[in-house]
């Protein structure tokens, strides 16, 4: 099996507990920083475009015109993608939704309502965000929050606002590096802290059975193609 595909964006969002489920199940990554040469999707099992500080609107971002032809060049090859909060934003924007500024971000453990709790559980999710998803048309709406729609799903691919990949650390890490969005947001690294002390251990069974999900949803799609 070739690897899948995982862009990394920052060094501080990992794949983290996405690195381990497809550790767990036998399936290899190649990770990619940002900026660096973008290998061919076509073949790969998936590709997963993981977080960003950056805004999947802005195309002066230098390395997300490169991002947006590989995702194009996905998509066109059919090999499914599994976009993660700027990963789900670009994602939307490549199947012909669009990405703003949100009324107001979500930064900590939230609950989403799901619409299709065998894909995404209603969690708590850890929310990250300042900006929002308008659906692309042919989307499925699978979860929601009163701020935007939580994940979204065409064909195979599929979009999800929050952060099913982090862990402990990853939650640590960026409290102590981005104070502002936790004061934008009206909470503090504190109650983030306390909360990922009480939600990580399930949060992570629910990352699981979504990470399950959507490679059942891949696999099915290319069952289909053959």
């Amino acid at each position: 099996m070739p690897p899948a595909l995982v862009l990394e964006h920052e060094p501080d969002a990992p794949a983290a507990q996405l690195g381990d489920w497809a550790a767990e199940r036998g399936i290899p990554l190649e990770v990619v920083p940002a900026g660096a040469p973008l290998p061919d999707p076509a073949g790969r099992p998936f590709v997963v475009s993981l977080g960003s500080e950056a805004s999947a609107f802005d195309d002066a971002v230098p390395w997300l015109a490169a991002e947006r032809a590989l995702l194009d060049r996905a998509l066109e090859a059919g090999v499914p993608i599994l976009g993660i909060c700027f990963g789900a934003q670009h994602l939307a924007r490549a199947l012909g939704g669009t990405v703003a500024r949100a009324a107001r971000p979500e930064v900590g453990w939230m609950a989403v309502e799901s619409l299709a709790p065998e894909v995404v559980p209603e969690g708590p999710w850890l929310q990250w965000h300042k900006d929002a998803i308008t659906l692309p048309p042919e989307a499925e709406l699978l979860a929601r929050s009163a701020v935007c729609p939580q994940a979204f799903r065409v064909g195979p691919h599929l979009g999800v606002q929050f952060h099913p990949e982090v862990d402990r650390a990853v939650v640590a890490d960026w409290c102590g590096s981005y104070p502002e969005s936790l004061e934008r947001a009206g909470t503090t690294a504190a109650a983030v802290l306390e909360d990922t002390a009480r939600h990580a251990g399930p949060a992570a069974d629910a990352a699981a059975r979504l990470f399950d999900a959507f490679l059942a949803g891949a696999r099915m799609g290319a069952t289909r193609a053959g």
